[in-house]
């Protein structure tokens, strides 16, 4: 499926839209250029998964955990990872059980890692200044 946006807020209600089909042990991949939206989507998928903390990009952090009613909601960006050494040490493999659902920005170095039938979300900036072209593979659309 995909879609464009033209607001940081409909890019955080696809988020919603598809927080709605995810599933406790759910990954969900998100690729795209920096400022191209991820962190707007992951906002609304966690709002939508009952997250009520604040959300933020874990760019320094590497993976933000927030409570949700099922579980856990892991948010995962691996910009800073620069080899898979790095990504073995950060074990983000752990956080692929049922009680989680996985949210990974940047996941092409984890790409052997990510369990068979995740969900890949691909961003990328459109015409406009907020303009977001959308592509959502996989999960149960």
């Amino acid at each position: 499926m995909q879609t464009t946006t033209t607001s940081a807020g409909e890019t955080a209600a696809l988020g919603r839209t598809l927080a709605r089909q995810l599933k406790p042990g759910d990954v969900v991949a998100l690729s795209g250029q920096l400022g191209s939206g991820k962190t707007c989507f992951v906002q609304g998928v966690c709002e939508a998964l009952g997250v009520r903390t604040h959300v933020g990009s874990p760019t320094f952090t590497l993976i933000n955990e927030y409570p949700a009613p099922f579980g856990t909601v892991v948010h995962i960006d691996l910009y800073r990872i620069s080899s898979m050494r790095e990504l073995a040490a950060l074990g983000i493999q752990e956080y692929f059980t049922e009680r989680c659902i996985c949210l990974v920005e940047w996941p092409e170095l984890a790409g052997p890692l990510l369990p068979p039938g995740h969900v890949t979300v691909g961003f990328r900036h459109g015409g406009g200044d907020t303009e977001r072209v959308i592509t959502i593979d996989g999960g149960r659309q």
